[in-house]
């Protein structure tokens, strides 16, 4: 059964948690494929509003398989706090639900300090944004080749050494570079196992799993964390994440084949947003970022912090069309939209004197370039009641239909509002 995929077309808080979430009823398997806990997906189901940083959106729901894969770097503690906190809720989740990878690589306390540290050293606008949970330098030692995976918290001997080794560097950093405490690697290897038992019962060779799975004809669903501008190589470099949100990170995450994919989701806000620093060529004055930021409740889900808000940017959001090969768009907070008379939507960038369609991905050069602009009515009523496409007014399905024939791929799904009732098939 081939398997299809939803990630974020945008800069990361696109909703994908609440589409994953719908979507999950018709999926026998969710995974997870990227990232660490500094992502977060927020889930409202009645009255009811789920945060979760690490676990597929799919363990709202009774009778899926959740997969965390070797992609995602692990932070053991939060993980166990965010199932303790879900299983006090009612939510179940247990082995038979939740499966991690045996391989992915695990935050360790050097990793927040050294992250923490790393950015307070930076200056104004050199300033990542990054969250300080230690997910960049954990993806560094991955790569480097000197991680502790889960699996490590297994074997004592092979736990300690890899943590002594590491401090040898790390301390050096800590001390002399970034004026910190030392930390002993007893210590740090004691405090990795803390939770080793609590895990161990979930852990599995999920590369296996997931094959077998798919060759019983089960459905499973992929969904990253951040977005596609985020993508360490795609992205806004170096205002990016440090793992990769595009469809590569799908197979590298979890070892399936491109032949098992099918259809590919991307997720947008009918308006762009982004948190922290980095290039927003399209953000809206104070005032106006002010308003769109009220009425979509534009606060990061991980940290709290408030998020730029610009117009929506077509010329980044074709360059995610084609760099993920997008099936279809899921267009999310239209309703946002209702507060303008008239919607201002980015066509062309004038970039180095002339005038372009093709997207800037270095960070620095993004910073140079002017947004074109095409003006498209407003609608300037509340769409929060529809609960069918039809409903919308024609205006709305307009902007949509300007969208569709920008990039070529069609909006099939249309949000109004953050309950499951209010998404729209178009």
């Amino acid at each position: 059964m081939p398997a299809d995929v939803i990630l974020g077309a945008q800069w990361g808080d696109e909703g994908k948690g609440k589409i994953v979430d719908l979507f999950s009823e018709k999926y026998d398997v969710i995974v997870r494929y990227q990232g660490g806990a500094n992502a977060g997906h927020t889930v409202i189901v009645g009255k009811e509003k789920y945060v979760m940083h690490l676990l597929p959106s799919g363990v709202l729901h009774k009778n899926k398989i959740n997969i965390i894969g070797h992609g995602v770097v692990l932070d053991v503690e939060s993980l166990v706090e965010e199932i303790i906190s879900l299983q006090k809720r009612g939510i179940s989740i247990s082995p038979k639900n939740l499966l991690i990878s045996e391989n992915a690589s695990i935050v360790l306390p050097y990793h927040k300090m050294i992250d923490k540290a790393k950015e307070a050293r930076k200056k104004g606008g050199k300033k990542i944004g990054t969250t300080g949970r230690g997910i960049g330098p954990a993806y560094t030692d991955k790569y480097v080749r000197i991680g502790v995976r889960l699996r490590d918290l297994y074997n004592d001997a092979v736990l300690l050494a890899k943590v002594e080794e590491n401090l040898e560097e790390k301390n050096f950093l800590l001390k002399n570079f970034y004026s910190e405490k030392e930390l002993v690697a007893k210590t740090v290897a004691a405090e990795a196992k803390k939770h080793a038992k609590f895990i161990k019962p979930y852990m599995a060779n999920t590369v296996s799993v997931l094959h077998d799975l798919l060759k019983k004809g089960k459905k499973v669903i992929f969904e990253g964390a951040q977005g596609a501008l985020l993508d360490i190589d795609f992205g806004t470099y170096p205002y990016v994440t440090s793992s990769n949100p595009t469809i590569g990170g799908v197979m590298t995450g979890t070892g399936v084949s491109h032949r098992d994919i099918k259809k590919v989701w991307g997720i947008t806000k009918a308006y762009q947003t982004r948190v922290g620093n980095g290039p927003l060529p399209t953000e809206m004055d104070e005032d106006l970022g002010n308003k769109v930021r009220e009425a979509g409740g534009e606060y990061g889900a991980t940290t709290g912090r408030p998020r730029r808000c610009g117009w929506l940017d077509l010329v980044a959001l074709k360059y995610v069309c084609e760099l993920n090969g997008l099936s279809d768009i899921l267009l999310t907070k239209i309703d946002v939209l209702s507060i303008f008379s008239g919607i201002n939507v980015c066509t062309h960038y004038i970039y180095k004197g002339k005038k372009t369609q093709n997207f800037v991905s270095d960070g620095e050069e993004l910073y140079t370039v002017k947004p074109v602009y095409k003006k498209l009515k407003g609608w300037g009523t509340d769409l929060t009641k529809a609960r069918k496409y039809q409903d919308l007014p024609k205006a709305a399905k307009n902007y949509i239909k300007f969208i569709e024939k920008y990039t070529g791929v069609k909006v099939s799904i249309v949000s109004v509002g953050p309950e499951r009732d209010q998404i729209l098939k178009a």
